[in-house]
């Protein structure tokens, strides 16, 4: 396959992503949106083995190595994902924004030890300086990305605790970390990429900086931590778009990194959270810090079960996503309220505690629940 031919492949995949995303911004078009996805990421890879096979590169070795990581990946992903039920729906996604994360690094730690299989090697036999300044951006994220995500998937799954978790002058370690990972990059670069140590300066940092950067968030507030994971993810494939030449990861990256950007501040801005404070991971950890809330209503007042129902109202609070672990903490309690709950939302459009599952609480909850909200 001519490279002009492929050029113009890559570039009818990037159009058909294009309207994937558009499609999926819809339920009523979010059928349409995944069949073109999945039809521009059958040319693409379509136009990659082509592109190889015409130049040779693609042996018996090769093939086989990519039909089996088609089948492994494949199969495991499709089993997974037909066997998680809608409610653990962003954890899997955490999970698979992980495998992403670690892809890019894995990609970059190829390009650093054989460019000149990437031809990135310039006449004097050092990467190119663009190039190592791409590798280091997607080393980075890629690295945030994986760590920060398995952080994410563990609270969200419940493998370890939803409570923020405070290091003492976090900011301050963030920083640090930072301007350390930008030294190394520095570092890096000046040396022509021959300064292998400071590759692997920037790997371990910045997977140490996604995990400072991500437990100081509640788990409540992980399904925006994952869609800014999201975008992290795609930032780290156009980097490395770049560094391979090929127009369809750079704009499915850009694609990714814009659109999942967008949504954590449609996020925010619908939970009155700052967007700044999402990036810079102190999401959430100032309100959990700032002391106890309002309490239930004192003894006697308007019936009783007031503590079941603030039970009921927190874990509302504590997003869907959580609710199934906390039913199972709380079943006992939650029995003990249900008469009083169906009562208090008759006539109203919310859902009621029945069967071990919560809806919506009504328009309108009592002013004693309001703190709860």
């Amino acid at each position: 396959m001519n490279a002009n031919l492929a050029a113009i492949l890559y570039l009818v995949s990037g159009v058909l992503f294009i309207l994937a995303l558009r499609g999926l911004s819809s339920p009523e078009t979010s059928r349409k949106g995944n069949t073109y996805g999945m039809v521009g990421m059958a040319i693409a890879v379509a136009t990659v083995l082509s592109t190889l096979w015409s130049q040779g590169a693609l042996d018996a070795v090769t093939l086989g190595l990519i039909i089996a990581g088609v089948a492994v990946g494949g199969g495991v992903g499709a089993v997974i994902a037909r066997k998680v039920p809608m409610t653990s729906m962003p954890q899997l996604v955490a999970a698979f924004h992980s495998l992403v994360g670690m892809a890019a690094c894995l990609v970059a730690v190829a390009a650093i030890y054989t460019p000149a299989a990437y031809g990135i090697v310039g006449a004097d036999g050092h990467i190119h300086l663009n190039s190592l300044i791409e590798l280091s951006l997607g080393l980075a994220i890629g690295a945030i990305t994986f760590t920060g995500s398995v952080i994410a998937f563990a609270k969200l799954n419940g493998n370890m605790g939803g409570a923020p978790i405070l290091l003492p002058a976090r900011h301050l370690l963030n920083i640090v970390i930072a301007a350390a990972i930008v030294a190394l990059v520095v570092v890096l670069v000046i040396s022509g990429g021959s300064a292998i140590w400071a590759f692997w300066g920037i790997f371990a940092l910045s997977l140490l900086i996604g995990v400072t950067l991500i437990i100081p968030i509640g788990g409540a507030d992980m399904p925006v931590v994952v869609s800014m994971l999201n975008s992290y993810s795609g930032w780290a494939a156009a980097a490395l778009g770049f560094t391979l030449e090929n127009t369809t990861l750079i704009i499915t990256g850009a694609l990714v990194g814009s659109s999942g950007a967008i949504l954590s501040y449609i996020m925010c801005k619908g939970m009155n959270r700052s967007f700044v404070s999402v990036i810079l991971g102190g999401f959430g950890a100032d309100a959990a810090a700032a002391g106890p809330r309002a309490g239930p209503r004192e003894e006697g007042q308007d019936g009783a079960g007031a503590a079941g129902l603030v039970a009921v109202i927190e874990m509302i609070g504590a997003g869907i996503v959580e609710i199934d672990r906390l039913l199972d903490e709380a079943q006992a309690e939650i029995a003990g309220v249900e008469a009083e709950i169906a009562e208090r939302v008759a006539g109203n459009r919310g859902h009621v505690v029945k069967s071990g599952h919560v809806g919506l609480l009504p328009v309108g909850p009592p002013e004693w629940a309001v703190e709860f909200l």
